[in-house]
C-alpha cells in the first residue's frame, strides 16, 4: 500500500519555509488537524474561479450560433483558455517555490475579471480567443499557490485537504452549465459581464488569505531533503510520474470531451434543447464533484495507488456503454461515470507531490497545468475529429480511454509515514 513519503515539512517547500512547518509546530498542526476556516476559503475561492473558467465552456452553443462556429473553431477556443493555463502553471509554481507571493492570488484572479469583461463584449472571433487566454491566465497563477496554502493547511490529512479544495473547483465547474442555462442562455452575450463580480469577491476572499499566509513564510537557504530508505530511486521516480501524467491523461481527456461537447451530442442525437442539455451537463459535473472529494480521504485510509486502480479501470464499462444508451440511460451513465473517474484526481497529485517533495509548487503547477493543457489540446483534436466523422464517432472512440488505468501497474509502493 502506497503511503505518503517521510519528509520535514521544512524541506516540503525548500527554498519557500512555512513558519509552522518547523518540526515542533508542524507536531502541533497534526494533532491540531486541518485549519478548516482556511480550507474553506480556499476552496471556495476554487468554486468561484472555476464557476467562471466553466462558463467558457457552457456558452459554446451561443457562440457557435452567433458567429457561425465550426466545431474546430469552439475547440480553438477551448485551447487558447486551457493553453495559457497548461503554460503558466508550472512557471507559476516553480517560481513559488524559490519565493512564495502570498498576493499572488487576488492579482491572478484580476486577469479571469478582466477577461469575462472582454468575452461579454467580444464580437470578433480574435477577441474572443484573447479573453478565454485572459481567464486562463487567471487560473494558471490561481492552482499552484493555492494548492500549496491547502496542503499547508491540511494538518496532515493532505489527501483530504487536496480533496476539499479540489471539491469546490468541481462544483464551480458544474455550476457554469447551470448559470449559463438560467442567465446567458435568455439574456445574451452581454450578460457574462454580470458574472465579473464573482471575480471582484473572489478577489476579496484571496485577499484575506493572503494577509493569513504571508506571515507563515520565512525566506530560509534551501534544505536537504530527508531521504527515506525506501523512497524509490530517481529512475523509479521519473517513470512514475510519467505514468501518473498518462493516467491524468486518460481521465482528463475524457472529461473535456464530455465538458466540451456532450451539449452538442445531446442535442444532435437526441434533440434536445439548449438549456436541457446544459441541465443534463449539471448532472455529470455535479457527480464528478461528489467523486473529487470522496478520492482524497479513500487514498488517505487505504492508499493511493488503490484509488487510482479502481477509478479510471472502474469507468471502463461505464463509458464502453454510454455510445449506445438512451437519453435518460445516459445521464445515469454519465452520473457514475463522474462519480468513479473523478477520484482518482486527488490521488494523482498529492502521489505526485510525494514523489517529488522539495518541488512542490513545480510539480502542483505542472499537474494542473497538464490537465488543463490535455483538456485544451483534446478539445481542439476533438473538435476537427467531430467536424468530418460525426459528434456520435467521437464518445465511441473516448469509450476506450479509460483502459490506460492499467499503467498503474507501474507505480511504485511509497513508505509508510511515521506521524
Amino acid at each position: 500500500m502506497n503511503k505518503p513519503v517521510i519528509v520535514s515539512e521544512e524541506t516540503l517547500n525548500a527554498p519557500v519555509v512555512v513558519s509552522d512547518a518547523a518540526p515542533r509546530l508542524a507536531a502541533k498542526a497534526a494533532v491540531a488537524g486541518p485549519a478548516y476556516i482556511v480550507l474553506a476559503g480556499i476552496s471556495f475561492s476554487h468554486f468561484l474561479n472555476d464557476t467562471m473558467q466553466s462558463l467558457i465552456a457552457s456558452v459554446y452553443p451561443i457562440l457557435k450560433d452567433a458567429y457561425a462556429l465550426d466545431y474546430a473553431q469552439i475547440g480553438m477556443i477551448t485551447l487558447a483558455f486551457q493553453f495559457t493555463a497548461s503554460l503558466l502553471q508550472p512557471v507559476v509554481g516553480h517560481f513559488t517555490d524559490k519565493k512564495a507571493q502570498p498576493f499572488s492570488l487576488a492579482i491572478g484572479m484580476g486577469f479571469t475579471f478582466f477577461g469575462l469583461l472582454l468575452l461579454s463584449v467580444a464580437h470578433l472571433y480574435p477577441i474572443i480567443l484573447i479573453a478565454a487566454a485572459l481567464v486562463g491566465l487567471g487560473s494558471a497563477v490561481f492552482h499552484p499557490e493555492s494548492a500549496r496554502i491547502a496542503r499547508l493547511a491540511s494538518g496532515g490529512r493532505y489527501g483530504f485537504a487536496q480533496s476539499v479544495f479540489q471539491l469546490g473547483g468541481s462544483f464551480g465547474t458544474s455550476m457554469g452549465p447551470v448559470l449559463a442555462a438560467l442567465i446567458v442562455v435568455p439574456f445574451g452575450q452581454p450578460s457574462i459581464a454580470w458574472f465579473s463580480s464573482i471575480a471582484f469577491l473572489a478577489i476579496v476572499i484571496l485577499w484575506r488569505i493572503g494577509v493569513w499566509y504571508k506571515p507563515q513564510i520565512t525566506i530560509k537557504k534551501s534544505a536537504a531533503v530527508e531521504r527515506h530508505p525506501d523512497l524509490p530511486d530517481s529512475r523509479r521516480v521519473r517513470i512514475a510520474l510519467a505514468v501518473l501524467v498518462a493516467l491524468l491523461f486518460s481521465k482528463q481527456l475524457y472529461v473535456s470531451s464530455l465538458s466540451s461537447y456532450y451539449i452538442f451530442y445531446l442535442i444532435d442525437r437526441f434533440g434536445v434543447s439548449t438549456q436541457a442539455a446544459q441541465l443534463y451537463l449539471f448532472l455529470f459535473l455535479a457527480a464528478n464533484a461528489v467523486g473529487a472529494f470522496f478520492g482524497g480521504p479513500l487514498g488517505d485510509r487505504f492508499g493511493r495507488k488503490y484509488v487510482i486502480w479502481f477509478s479510471i479501470l472502474g469507468a471502463l464499462p461505464f463509458t464502453l456503454a454510454l455510445p449506445y444508451a438512451g437519453l435518460y440511460a445516459s445521464a445515469v451513465l454519465t452520473v457514475f461515470i463522474g462519480l468513479i473517474i473523478s477520484s482518482a484526481t486527488s490521488s494523482i497529485i498529492v502521489f505526485a507531490q510525494e514523489l517529488m517533495p522539495h518541488r512542490f509548487g513545480m510539480i502542483s503547477g505542472v499537474f494542473f497545468g497538464v490537465a488543463f493543457g490535455i483538456g485544451g489540446l483534446g478539445a481542439a483534436v476533438l473538435g476537427r475529429l467531430a467536424d468530418h466523422t460525426g459528434i456520435a464517432f467521437v464518445y465511441h472512440l473516448c469509450a476506450f480511454l479509460p483502459a490506460l488505468g492499467l499503467l498503474a501497474v507501474f507505480l511504485p509502493k511509497m513508505p509508510k509515514v511515521v506521524r
